[in-house]
């Protein structure tokens, strides 16, 4: 021990940091008696030193060591009393990884043996980073929100059955950016990856006990260190290197994170990090029938066993702390928020003026970010959508549900699906939100995939090794005819043009378009809707394409390019609605199958499952319409025949898109004046075209 110098240091920043003669260590925990450093051999992992640290300014503890180097291994033990009735859990058999940790060296795996006791063995180490500031290889793309289309993605499951990614890096950050990903990516037309979480994460004890594991990686240890699992030598190198590539192409990055809760579980979950150092601040608890504070009974908004406090001055600026480390640092574009309405608990009752959203509002850096919330959690009053701030998109499960509904053939959705068609402005009122706010989705990482959403009608969770009890019950599925694959031709057709419909819808509705990456491929989960512990087959991306798989994927592609090729179609920007300055429709007409304007009783009609809608744009210096599209959707299932809008001599209507056709080359190239007859459970886009 007598190699290092040991000095008081400063208490700022937060966490290990490189100096020209050592490394500065600052650690938050208000109560203790005392901390120390434990630094550890990098190769073996054996116990170096054990140094107390000889400064306190507040509550933070702190010191210098000289002749530090980055690559150590360091930990923290904390002294203290154990007095759970007033919160404080501190435990000096416990090694703790600091809060601040930028990178550990290996995946936290729960193991009762090794935890109970001195549980140094079973905790991964935190690294120390070399200081050198990191400068950005390319420009972020800041892709305008009118032509963004995400694309949600698993770092393991996109790259571990690639054929193209050579084998040490499938399942990592730099599988992510290897070049025929990139050029999947590119050519499908997706603009941003939403990579489920990546922070640093350890599976439940109840899960691994089961043999299993939180493949998903909603569980965090750290809000700072990225994935070990995802690592092949160096992680912030790496994760920098994937973020830069994606930006070289075009892509941005957005991360899934989450600051709803931690993997320390309730009152008998394991000491990890943050209860070790402040329990008591960190999380929110119950409170009895006095009013007092009970420190036995943690909140559990996020149905994990506890729930962060962000409201917390310390939690709040480690949160803000991370947020603007993975932006500034680490290059990201954006955040998706799990179980966002935790956030704007203040602490326990939600306010969209909450120190959360009002403090990441007024960051410079963050005001620039994309920010999308999931409006919900599972505590009171959980249900939030349409209610968080401005700069905030929403990920809209009313929309989901509709257009699942509409296209099943449910009976009285017609409505419901052409207000979400148009942005679910009963939701983000106008000249409040933008047009742009709802994050629309028929599938996401939770729930049936678009192949398993036509192929099954009721969840198959067995593997999951709960009785198929767990995921949810409300699929708003059908498998027309078959549960689960089949070799029948009839039913096959109706599976791929139901897929069809519902892309298709999801390009030619207003918001931000969500693919479930995948769903271009026709991945199947085998009727597993909460695949969340399933690391394997089931929910990595199966790259073989037959004729059919290949026949989606390149009506996917088109879809998306269509959408792109059109500012009407990104961007509805309407007269009435002042929250943005001018306007790119002269007017919007709705019709009956026979060619009258939809009427109040005719959207009140539950047995009325087809309609058309026309965009007419402002009309150029020839008086014509500069964009001028008519989308006709029929829900049905029998055809039906349109009236056409009449566009008058030398013009006709184009088709652009036709739902029936399963390849895209067979689409027909047609100019239709008057009457179309729209097949059953199909989609036909029409644009305006001058007839020679």
């Amino acid at each position: 021990m007598s190699k290092f110098d040991v000095s008081d240091g400063q208490p700022h920043p937060l966490g290990a940091t490189m100096g020209q003669s050592g490394c500065n260590f600052a650690v938050h925990c208000p109560n203790a008696d005392g901390v120390e450093i434990c630094l550890f051999n990098k190769d073996t992992e054996e116990q170096l030193a054990v140094i107390a640290m000889p400064a306190k300014t507040g509550k933070i503890w702190h010191c210098q060591l000289d002749n530090i180097q980055a690559g150590q291994l360091y930990g923290y033990r904390v002294i203290g009393e154990n007095h759970v009735h007033m919160g404080l859990k501190f435990d000096h058999q416990k090694l703790l990884i600091d809060p601040y940790a930028k990178a550990l060296n290996r995946p936290a795996v729960w193991n009762k043996t090794q935890y109970e006791g001195d549980s140094q063995y079973m905790i991964p180490k935190a690294i120390v980073q070399d200081s050198e500031p990191y400068l950005q290889k390319n420009f972020k793309p800041h892709t305008p929100l009118d032509q963004t289309v995400i694309y949600e993605a698993h770092v393991k499951g996109l790259t571990q059955l690639h054929p193209d990614v050579p084998d040490h890096y499938k399942g990592k950050f730099l599988g992510v950016c290897h070049p025929s990903v990139i050029r999947h990516l590119k050519s499908l037309g997706i603009t941003a990856i939403q990579l489920m979480p990546v922070a640093a994460f350890m599976p439940e004890p109840y899960i691994t006990n089961k043999g299993l594991t939180n493949y998903w990686g909603y569980n965090p240890i750290n809000y700072f260190c990225p994935e070990p699992r995802y690592v092949v030598e160096d992680g912030v190198a790496e994760f920098k290197t994937m973020v830069n590539t994606l930006h070289e192409a075009g892509l941005e990055v957005i991360l899934d994170v989450v600051f709803n809760h931690t993997a320390e579980g309730d009152f008998d979950g394991p000491l990890l990090s943050f209860k070790g150092f402040d329990n008591s601040s960190c999380y929110l608890f119950d409170r009895n029938e006095y009013g007092a504070i009970d420190y036995n009974k943690y909140v559990n908004n996020s149905g994990c066993g506890n729930s962060v406090n962000t409201a917390f001055p310390y939690v709040l600026k480690m949160v803000m702390d991370a947020l603007r480390y993975w932006t500034t640092e680490m290059g990201v574009d954006g955040f998706r928020f799990d179980l966002a309405a935790s956030l704007g608990r203040d602490p326990y009752e939600f306010s969209s003026l909450s120190g959360f959203f009002r403090t990441i509002r007024q960051d410079p850096i963050l005001i620039k970010s994309k920010l999308i919330a999931e409006p919900w959690d599972i505590g009171h009053g959980g249900y939030r959508l349409g209610q968080f701030p401005s700069n905030w998109l929403e990920c809209n499960d009313k929309y989901r549900d509709t257009v699942r509904s509409f296209w099943r053939g449910d009976k009285g959705h017609t409505s419901d699906f052409a207000t979400r068609l148009l942005g679910s402005r009963d939701v983000f009122h106008k000249e409040a939100r933008s047009i742009l706010t709802s994050v629309n989705n028929v599938s996401y990482h939770d729930g049936f995939t678009l192949h398993d959403l036509v192929s099954y009608a009721e969840r198959h969770n067995e593997a999951n090794g709960e009785q198929n009890r767990d995921g949810h019950g409300h699929n708003v599925s059908a498998n027309y005819g078959v549960e689960g694959e089949t070799s029948d031709a009839q039913i096959l057709a109706i599976r791929e043009r139901q897929k069809r419909n519902m892309f298709a819808t999801l390009m030619l509705s207003q918001g931000i378009p969500h693919v479930l990456g995948g769903d271009e491929l026709s991945r199947t989960q085998q009727g597993n809707n909460n695949a969340y512990c399933q690391d394997n087959e089931i929910s990595w991306l199966d790259w073989t394409l037959n004729q059919q798989k290949q026949d989606f994927l390149t009506f996917c592609q088109q879809a998306i390019s269509l959408r792109k090729s059109s500012e009407i179609l990104n961007h509805l920007n309407l007269k009435d609605d002042n929250y943005s300055l001018g306007h790119n429709v002269e007017k919007i007409n709705w019709y009956r199958p026979d060619g009258e304007r939809k009427l109040e009783d005719d959207w009140q009609n539950h047995n009325n499952q087809a309609f058309a809608l026309e965009l007419c744009g402002p009309r150029d210096a020839d008086n014509a319409h500069h964009e001028h599209w008519l989308l006709v959707f029929n829900a049905s299932d029998h055809d039906v025949r349109f009236h056409l809008p009449d566009l008058g001599a030398d013009t006709a209507w184009q088709i652009m898109l036709d739902t029936r056709y399963a390849r895209w080359s067979e689409q027909p190239d047609l100019l239709i004046r008057q009457v179309h007859m729209q097949a059953f459970k199909s989609i036909c886009v029409f644009k305006c075209s001058v007839d020679n």
